[in-house]
């Protein structure tokens, strides 16, 4: 018999809105917060902070991007508000499609592995253009391809991938243009160690998160290529996820 889960159109908004909260409230409960200077987006993101003193990161959990001093965060998990706002963060408890700021708040606004996660793409998308001023930066990151979508996909709650053209378009109708994009990423590359993986969760995620954060991760990190930015929309054949800094136009 066919999961009806498989099929992210069998699923409505609140069903992925309850997987989300309660897989990275499990994920963030037992995770350390790992600083924004140990990913592979920190040398882009160094140059932008100077010239972003109004910044906003959605959904981080407890792997922000943005430095923690001065940044707004906000996001749908407790555990993630509370380790950010210990660490200097000003974070709020709240979800990308109701933002609790004011029109053009921002300089520099990042989402990154958010969109996928929300059955209402156009709101996501429409709140960070409205809180972005006009010329700021928004950073985006999101799975491609919907003919690969996978059990991670279930389980990890992603609504949808994107095709390239339309994430084009949907990114166009709310006034950002894609400046530069990188093949992005962290998910392994072994489908051994991604059906392992998928089994834990399924059967035991407390000692899948804990081996997530207290190995993977860790690897994870060690592994991770430098981000190569080219101009415009990257070539996406083969690419299971795009990363994008657009301008508010």
């Amino acid at each position: 018999m066919t999961d009806p889960n498989s099929n992210p159109e069998n699923r409505s908004g609140s069903d992925i809105q309850d997987i989300n909260r309660r897989f990275y409230d499990g994920l963030w409960s037992g995770a350390r917060l790992v600083s924004p200077e140990r990913f592979n987006t920190w040398p882009l993101i160094s140059t932008l902070v100077p010239e972003s003193p109004r910044r906003l990161e959605v959904g981080p959990g407890k792997r922000p991007r943005l430095p923690l001093n001065g940044t707004h965060f906000a996001d749908i998990s407790q555990p993630a508000v509370n380790a950010l706002t210990e660490q200097g963060g000003i974070a709020s408890l709240a979800g990308i499609t109701d933002l609790p700021y004011d029109d053009s708040s921002f300089d520099l606004v990042c989402a990154l592995d958010i969109v996928e996660h929300v059955e209402d793409d156009e709101a996501a998308i429409a709140e960070l253009a409205r809180v972005a001023a006009p010329g700021a930066r928004v950073l985006l990151s999101t799975p491609l391809h919907p003919e690969y979508w996978s059990p991670f996909d279930d389980l990890v709650g992603h609504f949808r991938r994107y095709p390239p053209k339309e994430l084009v378009s949907l990114l166009d109708r709310h006034g950002l243009t894609i400046e530069q994009s990188a093949i992005f990423g962290m998910k392994p590359r072994s489908t051994r160690l991604s059906r392992l993986g998928l089994w834990f969760l399924r059967n035991d995620r407390f000692v899948a998160l804990r081996v997530y954060n207290r190995v993977l991760m860790p690897l994870g990190l060690r592994l991770q290529k430098p981000l190569t930015l080219h101009n415009g929309l990257a070539e996406t054949e083969g690419v299971d996820e795009i990363f994008l800094v657009c301008r508010r136009r």
